[in-house]
């Protein structure tokens, strides 16, 4: 004869098996703040390592208010730019026994607004937001959705400038692209173009501003900011169209972000142009392959990770304080060497 199939242990079995009510189990389980005894606590705990039995977040979420859940929303999870970020905020959460959820904006404001409302259902712990802040009529209705998910118990952080209640963990976006700008028009750039995200994109509109800032200051001309987008081929199909112009050698194209920074590269040897010597190219992140391509992509160094690590604690900690901004490196590379 076959033995049937035993099922999933439930809070009935360990309750039995610990000798507690249901109620002291479900207390001990499912993270309910009432105290227990810790003779209970440890028959129950022991019962349940005995059983297999795995704890319902849905169960917790009822007794503590919230679910041991972080929801994590960013913009494309193909960009290694959060991927990196997204690296550190599960070192923080594991550390912490927490699950990371993680849903993708699309940079669609209405998107994020929609995720938004459906993640308020799950109940998690924290909220980040690492997609980047578009602002301005097309952004109205997210705050709505997240003073109401705070209003569920849920706090809300904001990777860059914050807003409203929610807490910020922040890099300097502007004052990282001015110091960019600034050390290349001293390695003798004079004529720059921009290749930057729709207009009212926080994160974006930083960087130009920066750039524009540092480079002429320090000297030289910002010829044009052309708007694409922040991906890799955006950044190849602006600087393809670029290309096809007056693009006179010793022209410094940044690009801003690496990922577009490395669609540009691409353009310019598809146009026959050499990456460096002839048209000069700069990122801003400092992602793993730009430093691995050849030349190696001159860029502006950004701790993804510890920003990461940094959010989760934001979203997490009870006595959580706003730290300094996290600082950010000028690297120069092959792809923007001195000129004469």
């Amino acid at each position: 004869m076959i033995a049937p199939t035993r099922g999933a242990a439930t809070l009935h079995d360990v309750a039995r098996e610990a000798g507690v009510s249901l109620a002291t189990a479900s207390r001990v389980l499912n993270g309910s703040t009432r105290k227990v005894a810790e003779s209970y606590r440890e028959r129950v705990e022991t019962a349940a390592e005995k059983l297999g039995y795995t704890a319902n977040l849905s169960a917790q979420a009822t007794a503590r208010g919230t679910a041991a859940i972080v929801a994590l929303l960013v913009a494309d999870i193909a960009d290694p730019y959060f991927g990196q970020l997204a690296s550190g905020v599960a070192r923080g959460a594991d550390e912490a026994g927490l699950v990371v959820t993680i849903a993708i904006t699309e940079r669609d404001p209405q998107r994020e607004v929609r995720l938004v409302r459906a993640l308020r259902g799950q109940r998690p712990r924290g909220l980040i937001l690492a997609a980047s802040r578009v602002e301005g009529p097309d952004a109205a209705g997210l705050q709505g959705e997240l003073e109401a998910f705070s209003n569920m118990g849920g706090r809300v952080v904001v990777v860059g400038p914050g807003g409203g209640t929610a807490r910020s963990v922040a890099i300097d976006n502007r004052g990282g692209a001015a110091a960019l700008g600034s050390r290349l028009a001293g390695l003798g750039y004079r004529d720059a173009i921009v290749l930057a995200a729709s207009e009212g994109i926080r994160t974006s509109d930083d960087r130009v501003q920066g750039f524009s800032e540092g480079f002429t200051d320090a000297g030289g001309t910002v010829r044009e900011v052309r708007r694409a987008g922040f991906t890799r081929d955006a950044g190849y199909a602006a600087a393809s169209e670029l290309l096809q112009g007056d693009v006179p050698a010793g022209t410094l194209i940044f690009g801003i972000s690496d990922v577009v920074a490395i669609g540009i590269m691409s353009a310019v040897r598809d146009a026959g142009r050499q990456v460096g010597a002839d048209i000069a190219v700069a990122g801003f992140d400092d992602i793993a392959t730009g430093r691995d391509i050849r030349p190696g992509l001159t860029t502006v160094r950004v701790p993804l990770e510890d920003l990461g690590y940094h959010a989760l604690h934001a979203a997490t900690d009870p006595e959580w304080e706003a730290e300094p901004q996290l600082p950010l490196e000028v690297i120069l590379r092959g792809s923007t060497p001195p000129r004469g």
